[in-house]
């Protein structure tokens, strides 16, 4: 008895390390599939955000957002804010509103989607499914329908855009307006 139980402490061990071994199986497809599963899963959740964006120590504008979700891809890292996204522009006394929002921080790229409004200190208001804001370019702009209207009534409407990161100098695409004019339209 005792020799089969000294048998079974030699050899068990290594039934069990042959077992073992031969369970695992490197696949590389599934080492690659499970890979590519957490590259889209989030790496942080981050509540109540405020983020300053400043150029050679001015503020330039100012963002809001009660959820921002980062997502650490190998390409291109992004964040999320699913939950609506409030851009403060202090240059024009402006804002940017949206309902959810995507932020590309290589890039330094602001994606705003869902009923976007653009307000400048003036008044004016821009509305859009989309806006994107190239802080490297100092460019905004949007390749879907924007309608702009002034404080005055008058209304441009475009099946594209871009401007200045200001809103100095509008460009709409394939645009009709809506113009108001004040006056004697008879001629002397």
């Amino acid at each position: 008895m005792q020799s089969r139980l000294k048998q079974l402490y030699i050899y068990l061990p290594a039934v069990l390390i042959v077992l073992f071994l031969s369970a695992c199986e490197n696949d590389i497809n599934k080492v690659k599939a499970i890979a590519a599963a957490d590259a889209t899963k989030p790496i942080q959740r981050t509540t109540g955000v405020d983020v300053i964006f400043s150029d050679s120590g001015i503020v330039k504008a100012r963002m809001l957002t009660p959820l921002l979700i980062d997502y650490d891809t190998k390409k291109d890292p992004y964040s999320v804010m699913p939950k609506s996204v409030k851009v403060i522009l202090y240059a024009e006394d402006g804002n940017i509103i949206a309902d959810t929002g995507y932020y590309y921080k290589e890039k330094q790229l602001i994606s705003f989607r869902k009923n976007v409004v653009a307000t400048k200190g003036d008044g004016t208001v821009y509305r859009s499914d989309e806006l994107l804001w190239d802080m490297n370019k100092k460019k905004i702009y949007s390749n879907k329908k924007v309608v702009m209207t002034k404080p005055n009534g008058d209304e441009m409407t475009g099946s594209s855009f871009v401007s200045d990161d200001k809103f100095l100098n509008p460009v709409f695409q394939n645009s009709t307006a809506v113009i108001h004019v004040d006056g004697d339209l008879s001629q002397k």
